[in-house]
Protein backbone atom coordinates (compact mmCIF):
# COMPACT_ATOMS: atom_id res chain seq x y z
CA UNK A 1 0.00 0.00 0.00
CA UNK A 2 0.99 3.59 -0.30
CA UNK A 3 1.02 5.60 2.45
CA UNK A 4 1.93 9.31 2.72
CA UNK A 5 2.68 10.47 6.30
CA UNK A 6 0.88 14.00 7.49
CA UNK A 7 1.95 16.01 10.26
CA UNK A 8 2.59 19.03 11.95
CA UNK A 9 6.61 19.89 11.20
CA UNK A 10 7.11 19.63 14.74
CA UNK A 11 6.93 16.45 14.35
CA UNK A 12 9.21 15.78 11.61
CA UNK A 13 11.67 14.29 13.55
CA UNK A 14 9.26 11.37 14.59
CA UNK A 15 9.24 10.72 11.08
CA UNK A 16 12.03 8.42 9.97
CA UNK A 17 11.62 5.21 12.24
CA UNK A 18 8.03 5.35 11.23
CA UNK A 19 8.65 5.47 7.64
CA UNK A 20 11.31 2.36 7.94
CA UNK A 21 8.63 0.26 10.10
CA UNK A 22 6.19 0.73 7.29
CA UNK A 23 8.85 0.19 4.62
CA UNK A 24 9.47 -3.06 6.61
CA UNK A 25 6.00 -4.03 6.46
CA UNK A 26 6.38 -3.43 2.40
CA UNK A 27 4.48 -0.14 2.05
CA UNK A 28 5.54 2.83 -0.26
CA UNK A 29 6.28 5.72 2.15
CA UNK A 30 5.81 9.18 0.75
CA UNK A 31 7.11 12.01 2.72
CA UNK A 32 5.14 15.57 3.56
CA UNK A 33 5.25 18.26 1.39
CA UNK A 34 8.73 20.53 3.13
CA UNK A 35 9.94 17.31 4.71
CA UNK A 36 13.28 18.08 2.74
CA UNK A 37 13.19 21.48 3.53
CA UNK A 38 11.34 22.38 6.36
CA UNK A 39 9.53 25.95 5.93
CA UNK A 40 9.33 27.73 9.42
CA UNK A 41 8.00 30.58 10.92
CA UNK A 42 10.89 32.51 10.52
CA UNK A 43 10.88 31.43 6.93
CA UNK A 44 7.51 32.81 6.53
CA UNK A 45 8.18 35.85 8.00
CA UNK A 46 10.67 36.92 5.60
CA UNK A 47 8.08 36.14 2.90
CA UNK A 48 5.94 39.26 1.18
CA UNK A 49 2.20 38.60 1.41
CA UNK A 50 2.19 37.55 -1.71
CA UNK A 51 5.02 35.16 -2.11
CA UNK A 52 3.18 33.70 1.48
CA UNK A 53 -0.23 33.10 0.14
CA UNK A 54 1.54 31.96 -3.43
CA UNK A 55 3.34 29.04 -0.59
CA UNK A 56 0.73 27.91 1.02
CA UNK A 57 -1.76 27.61 -2.38
CA UNK A 58 1.58 25.59 -3.67
CA UNK A 59 1.35 23.43 -0.51
CA UNK A 60 -2.42 22.87 -0.96
CA UNK A 61 -1.87 21.80 -4.46
CA UNK A 62 0.79 19.56 -3.81
CA UNK A 63 -1.22 17.74 -1.15
CA UNK A 64 -4.12 17.10 -3.20
CA UNK A 65 -1.70 15.69 -5.70
CA UNK A 66 0.21 13.80 -3.02
CA UNK A 67 -3.14 12.25 -1.32
CA UNK A 68 -3.86 11.32 -4.89
CA UNK A 69 -0.93 9.29 -5.69
CA UNK A 70 -1.42 7.01 -2.57
CA UNK A 71 -4.11 4.87 -0.99
CA UNK A 72 -3.54 5.83 2.57
CA UNK A 73 -2.30 8.54 4.95
CA UNK A 74 -1.10 8.23 8.31
CA UNK A 75 -1.82 10.80 10.63
CA UNK A 76 0.96 11.53 13.32
CA UNK A 77 -0.71 13.49 15.66
CA UNK A 78 1.13 13.51 19.26
CA UNK A 79 1.13 16.23 22.26
CA UNK A 80 2.57 19.65 21.16
CA UNK A 81 3.52 22.66 23.30
CA UNK A 82 2.81 25.76 21.14
CA UNK A 83 2.95 29.49 23.02
CA UNK A 84 3.15 27.80 26.67
CA UNK A 85 0.07 25.70 25.84
CA UNK A 86 0.32 22.14 25.46
CA UNK A 87 -2.46 20.49 23.26
CA UNK A 88 -2.93 16.35 23.45
CA UNK A 89 -2.34 14.71 20.22
CA UNK A 90 -2.20 17.85 18.22
CA UNK A 91 -3.70 18.29 14.44
CA UNK A 92 -2.78 21.62 12.89
CA UNK A 93 -4.94 23.36 10.07
CA UNK A 94 -3.03 21.94 7.36
CA UNK A 95 -2.53 18.49 8.94
CA UNK A 96 -6.55 18.95 9.15
CA UNK A 97 -7.04 20.03 5.27
CA UNK A 98 -5.08 16.84 4.37
CA UNK A 99 -7.19 14.82 6.19
CA UNK A 100 -10.27 16.04 4.70
CA UNK A 101 -8.54 16.27 1.24
CA UNK A 102 -7.99 12.14 1.98
CA UNK A 103 -11.67 11.81 2.79
CA UNK A 104 -12.95 13.76 0.04
CA UNK A 105 -10.68 11.25 -2.13
CA UNK A 106 -11.93 8.37 -0.67
CA UNK A 107 -8.52 7.48 1.15
CA UNK A 108 -7.88 5.38 4.43
CA UNK A 109 -7.14 7.92 7.02
CA UNK A 110 -4.80 6.29 9.84
CA UNK A 111 -4.11 8.51 13.13
CA UNK A 112 -1.43 7.68 14.88
CA UNK A 113 -3.04 8.69 18.60
CA UNK A 114 -6.54 9.07 19.74
CA UNK A 115 -8.55 12.21 18.67
CA UNK A 116 -7.43 15.93 20.07
CA UNK A 117 -9.68 17.12 22.11
CA UNK A 118 -9.89 20.32 20.42
CA UNK A 119 -12.79 22.53 18.48
CA UNK A 120 -12.31 20.68 15.25
CA UNK A 121 -13.03 16.73 17.18
CA UNK A 122 -16.82 16.25 15.55
CA UNK A 123 -15.47 17.29 12.08
CA UNK A 124 -11.76 14.65 12.50
CA UNK A 125 -14.42 11.97 14.10
CA UNK A 126 -16.66 12.50 10.75
CA UNK A 127 -13.74 11.38 8.79
CA UNK A 128 -13.83 8.11 10.25
CA UNK A 129 -9.94 7.75 11.03
CA UNK A 130 -8.96 4.16 12.04
CA UNK A 131 -6.75 5.13 15.37
CA UNK A 132 -3.66 2.77 15.70
CA UNK A 133 -2.56 4.24 19.08
CA UNK A 134 1.14 3.84 18.07
CA UNK A 135 0.93 0.34 16.63
CA UNK A 136 2.10 0.58 13.30
CA UNK A 137 1.36 -2.74 12.72
CA UNK A 138 -2.08 -1.76 12.16
CA UNK A 139 -1.48 0.06 8.89
CA UNK A 140 -3.11 -2.37 6.64
CA UNK A 141 -4.61 -2.86 2.81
Amino acid sequence: MKVLIVCSTSFYSKIPPIKEKLEKNGHVVKLPNCYEEPVTNEDNKKMTEDEYIAFFQRMYHQSRKSIGEVDAILVLNYSKVKDGIEYDNYIGASTFLEMYEAFMQEKKIYMMNDYPNNMLLDEIKGFDPIVINGNINEVVD
